[in-house]
């Protein structure tokens, strides 16, 4: 089986055995071909691959100046991919099998403080066309804990307000119900009245979504990206932030107000308690600051 067939049969299993999102694909098979074209370039096939060359093709992505963490991205791809190939009886052994990981320290994630959050909206200007769109995307993402990919993709039908409940479609399609409050709603009704004046140019296929732009389509995530950035930047915020910043403040100001770590996974949309465990290192740094400053013996 050549490395063009044997990524293709791999691309088919995550998306309908695994149920990946096609971000998650495309990452996925980004990373396939950077192996696919190592391998090439020593005439290495599939099924003949071994460990001192996904050794080498590691030192190359070292050389490259990837850093640990893209390293070990790509070391995970390539390790359900020799897996995969296991499980079809492609290959006898698992070449990664002894390969270990690059180490990498927890980075933790960047926070605004619920100041912050004022600030970031106070900076938007409501008279403006978008003004109250962009003030309900925010308002959204940190109060909701949303990913941008869950606010573009959000629907109209996914709103239940008098049950105080979004609906939000995750990674590899579940389903969640999330709590939605009173600010958020008025923020995204108030949307929702200006929303209305451009119903004629709304596109068929965007009809059912909520956060449109000027021309009536489905917001991208890189516009969301831009609509953060312009607002800290006019909030005086030096921080370095994005939509995921909201999502991280959403969880860690959940835990420091003594939100149930279940119940923030659960929210969240996290399979694994281990990711939502994140934050409480975030909440013990917190801890922490907050003893050596008001401490008498610090």
């Amino acid at each position: 089986m050549g490395w063009s067939n044997a990524i293709d049969d791999y691309i088919n299993f995550l998306r309908l055995e695994k149920s990946l999102s096609e971000n998650s694909i495309a990452a996925y098979r980004t990373d396939m071909d950077k192996l696919w074209k190592f391998a090439e370039g020593k005439g290495v096939e599939p099924e003949s691959i071994r460990r001192n060359d996904l050794e080498e093709f590691l030192a190359q992505l070292h050389d490259l100046g990837l850093n640990k963490r893209s390293q070990s991205r790509i070391l995970s791809g390539v390790r359900g991919f020799f897996k995969y190939l296991l499980l079809e009886e492609v290959i006898d052994t698992d070449p990664t099998e002894l390969i270990d990981s690059p180490k990498i320290g927890r980075k933790l994630p960047e926070v605004l403080s619920v100041a912050e959050i004022d600030a970031l909206e106070a900076a938007i200007d409501l008279s403006k066309p978008d003004g109250h769109r962009n003030k309900a995307i925010i308002e959204t993402l940190y109060s909701c804990g949303l990913r941008v990919s869950e606010l573009v993709s959000l629907r109209l039908t996914d709103l239940f307000f008098t049950d105080g409940f979004i609906r939000v479609i995750g990674k590899g399609d579940k389903e969640r119900l999330v709590p939605i409050g009173t600010k958020a709603i008025n923020d995204i009704n108030a949307y929702l009245a200006q929303r209305n004046s451009i119903d004629s140019r709304i596109d068929p296929d965007s009809r059912n979504i909520v956060f449109l732009n000027r021309w009536g389509r489905k917001l991208t995530r890189e516009m969301v990206f831009t609509i953060i950035k312009k607002y800290a930047s006019l909030a005086g915020i030096k921080k370095n932030i994005s939509p995921h910043t909201l999502r991280h403040s959403f969880a860690t100001h959940l835990i420091e107000g003594g939100a149930d770590l279940r119940a923030v996974q659960e929210m969240l949309g996290h399979e694994s308690i281990q990711t939502t465990e994140i934050y409480t290192h975030l909440d013990n740094q917190y801890l922490r600051e907050t003893i050596m400053m008001f401490h008498p013996h610090k």
